[in-house]
């Protein structure tokens, strides 16, 4: 049931379920799923694969803070979410949910996406081939209009992969 917003090397949708836009990105990446996963875990580091990520704060091994640089004339958006793992030998599952168990003062000209949630999905093709998922909820919250939700959409599912695909190729060529 998913409305699909694109579909070129980066497949982008989006459903209404249980009340909630939820959005999904898909793009198959020519690395591993191992080399994959170990940026996906590097939550500190979020900010130099992801960049529209001000700043990710590990607050515990399963909790982080993130704030989002918005484009003009947008406030920015920050969450709280809470990382549970699962892995299989082809699958690893990275679900994150919006947590208060740890208070994190509100930033002025910031908006707290207070339901905050997704899952990171990748998937073996083969040794040296992985289909990366990326779902999130797709709420913005504040000041962002209704019109521009579906674009918006489009395009984080697009830069979030396209961004990875880059960090793991420069990754790559340093080694």
């Amino acid at each position: 049931g998913w409305t699909v917003l694109q579909k070129s090397d980066v497949w982008v949708g989006w459903v209404m379920k249980n009340k909630i836009q939820w959005c999904k990105a898909e793009k198959s990446l020519p690395f591993a799923l191992e080399k994959i996963a170990m940026l996906i875990e590097d939550k500190e580091n979020y900010p130099d694969i992801f960049k529209r990520i001000e700043e990710s704060k590990v607050l515990t091994h399963d909790i982080v803070h993130i704030s989002l640089d918005m484009p003009f004339p947008f406030s920015g958006r920050d969450y709280i979410v809470k990382y549970v793992t699962e892995k299989t030998d082809i699958d690893y599952i990275y679900t994150f949910t919006s947590n208060d168990d740890i208070v994190v003062p509100e930033r002025e000209d910031y908006v707290r996406l207070v339901r905050a949630g997704g899952r990171w999905r990748l998937s073996k093709i083969d040794d040296k081939n992985t289909k990366v998922s990326y779902t999130w909820n797709g709420e913005l919250r504040g000041d962002f209009p209704n019109w521009g939700l579906e674009r918006a959409w489009k395009t984080q599912g697009t830069e979030v992969l396209n961004w990875l695909n880059e960090a793991l190729k420069n990754k790559e060529s340093s080694n």
